[in-house]
């Protein structure tokens, strides 16, 4: 009968599982397609490679998503099975609170090891490989940056306004530059026409200008006026978009241990790389510390449907993501060590989820469902005598 009801308790948490998945990485993608959709619209990038973007994105979207919806499957699951009294229907048939733990744990062994290879292998392959897609559309498509009577900044260093391009012929009329590539020496460059000639082999922007002055100010109050008739301004692509450098969450895990036993390596760099190390394990074991905190909680919350199950879901996550970051920081200023920094929040959870779970197993009313269900009390009253009078 257990192993019957262990396939129930696993396909009741599937569903809600695949519902959070899809939900929160909708969530964490929408704040990225404004500025993927503005580089179709405005930039030319081709769809596909758009679409690559995603796909590069996704790896660390999971990495957050997968703990997200565990806890949101848990809490749903065995929210409704309370609400519809299958839990004490199960406690009737001698399976304990306790008796339940395995296909919920078994479950969230799964989750944490796809979490566990999404961090060591997904998150290095996507960044590395979105960097390298960004830098080659940089490279390939420099000139469709260059847009009509706005200012345009994609260049480091530079700001150019154009009154007037032709894309055709590459011809421009009404143009003003600020170049502050060299913070010692800033200038502001007018010219009343040019060319522009692009270079991918090169790896440069060429622009050819006619009948303007350089301004450059000379000290504190000194100012220099140098009129041309022609002048060449060379725009240096991989300034704009440079090698693709990892930092610590593009390095594999030995990369990371690479660098960490290296002698040379900056103390901060160190501190940083040991801190990711740590957090490559410690947040998809976030998976069990959510599975154990969702059961009680989803029990508890019985008679609130849905939609307070995903409310208290978001709470948990909010508490659980800003101590997180709390002890990260401290970790980041050496207060505390790295591995210490990044597994204290989840040692705090499972205290809590201890104790949940043990009052909830001894039949116990959570005194936050208590006072939750009197402040609606009071709320009903509040409105029902209003109305009244």
């Amino acid at each position: 009968m257990k192993a019957t009801v262990y396939r129930y308790l696993f396909k009741e948490i599937s569903v809600p599982f695949l519902l959070g998945m899809t939900t929160f990485t909708s969530v964490l993608l929408m704040g990225r397609l404004l500025k993927l959709a503005d580089m179709v619209v405005t930039k030319g990038v081709p769809f596909s490679e758009v679409l690559w973007m995603v796909v590069y994105l996704l790896p660390y979207f999971c990495l957050v998503t997968i703990p997200m919806a565990v806890l949101l499957a848990v809490l749903l699951g065995f929210g409704r099975l309370s609400a519809d009294s299958e839990v004490t229907a199960m406690k009737a048939c001698g399976i304990s609170l306790y008796g339940l733990l395995p296909p919920v744990l078994a479950f969230a062994f799964c989750a944490y090891t796809a979490t566990t290879l999404v961090t060591l292998y997904g998150i290095p392959w996507g960044n590395t490989s979105f960097r390298r897609l960004v830098t080659s559309i940089v490279e390939k498509k420099g000139v469709n940056a260059l847009k009509e009577q706005v200012f345009i900044d994609d260049f480091p260093g530079l700001v150019l306004y154009l009154n007037r391009y032709s894309p055709q012929d590459h011809r421009i009329t009404g143009i003003l530059i600020q170049d502050d590539r060299n913070p010692a020496e800033p200038s502001t460059i007018f010219a009343a026409t040019g060319v522009l000639f692009s270079d991918p082999t090169a790896r440069e922007i060429r622009l050819l200008l006619k009948d303007g002055g350089i301004h450059r100010p000379v000290g504190k109050a000194g100012y220099r006026l140098v009129e041309f008739q022609d002048y060449d301004l060379k725009i240096n692509i991989p300034q704009a978009a440079r090698e693709v450098l990892k930092n610590e969450m593009d390095m594999s895990l030995s990369e990371l241990y690479a660098n960490i036993n290296s002698p040379h390596l900056d103390q901060k760099l160190r501190t940083d790389m040991e801190l990711e190390v740590q957090r490559r394990f410690s947040l998809p074991f976030a998976c069990f510390v959510f599975a154990l905190i969702a059961i009680p909680l989803g029990i508890q919350n019985q008679r609130s449907g849905k939609g307070a199950g995903f409310a208290l879901s978001i709470g948990v996550l909010i508490v659980y993501y800003v101590i997180f970051t709390i002890f990260k920081a401290m970790g980041e200023r050496g207060m505390v060590a790295p591995g210490v920094a990044m597994w204290s929040p989840n040692l705090l959870f499972v205290a809590f989820g201890i104790y949940l779970f043990r009052q909830t197993a001894e039949e116990r009313r959570l005194y936050l469902f208590t006072a939750l269900a009197e402040a609606g009390r009071r709320i009903r009253h509040t409105f029902t005598t209003g109305r009244a009078s």
